[in-house]
């Protein structure tokens, strides 16, 4: 072994090591609606990084139920233009109703909601600025890419 080789290896491993604490602290958001999350925790955690960001966060409520609520997952992963103007306004923290966990006692801090997925826009303090039916952003089976775009760029900063 030269000297060389050692040297890479006691860098590699100390940059890891340095590194690693920072990996494992960073918040994980949820991808999908999962009923075993524990949405304040998540909340608390998007709010965090939107702050350090200057970004607002939605919660999108549904659940792996949901038809909509695919299909507006979908959306977002077909139209690269979109997700970055949501990206670049939002965090985005995905919240279960589901029958295996309705998560109320969470969402009673918000209004009521009519239908899923569902909306809600907050500042990075965690103050409500304002609940979206999605049903409105419709198009025929899919959602209207300009409406969406529209409401993306009027609630962000």
């Amino acid at each position: 072994m030269t000297v060389m080789t050692i040297s890479r290896r006691r860098f590699l491993v100390t940059a890891a090591s340095l590194l690693a604490p920072c990996a494992a602290a960073a918040p994980i958001l949820p991808t999908d609606f999962d009923p075993g999350r524990n949405p304040a925790r998540d909340l608390a955690a998007a709010l965090e990084i939107a702050r350090s960001t200057n970004r607002r966060v939605i919660v999108d409520v549904g659940g792996e139920w949901c038809t909509w609520c695919h299909i507006l997952d979908r959306l977002f992963s077909i139209d690269a233009e979109l997700k970055r103007v949501r990206d670049r306004g939002f965090v985005w923290l995905k919240v279960n109703f589901s029958n295996q966990n309705r998560n109320e006692a969470f969402l009673r801090r918000w209004p009521k909601i009519p239908g899923y997925p569902h909306l809600f826009v907050l500042e990075g303090d965690g103050r409500l600025l304002h609940s979206q039916d999605t049903a409105v952003l419709e198009d025929g089976k899919s959602y209207d890419v300009g409406a969406m775009r529209a409401f993306l760029v009027k609630w962000s900063l």
